[in-house]
């Protein structure tokens, strides 16, 4: 059985799919994390959830960025 921290530490190097509380979300590379679940992401897509204009998603090209852990 896997702890929280081991399943994510096993992640470090995968990409992956980061949901925030509010309107965004990330996709990237898992370069490292602490025991808070900061995270630093590389090769980024950033999604933001557009609610006026009938919806959908704008998106934005980051090379690196640090995730607070509070907001996963």
């Amino acid at each position: 059985q896997l702890l929280p921290l081991e399943l994510i530490d096993r992640c470090v190097g995968s990409k992956i799919w980061i949901i925030l509380k509010g309107d965004k979300e990330f996709v990237g590379t898992l370069r490292g994390f602490d025991d808070y679940v900061n995270m630093v992401l590389e090769d980024v897509t950033e999604y933001e959830l557009v609610v006026e204009g009938g919806g959908g998603y704008t998106t934005t090209q980051l090379d690196q960025i640090l995730l607070n852990g509070n907001n996963v």
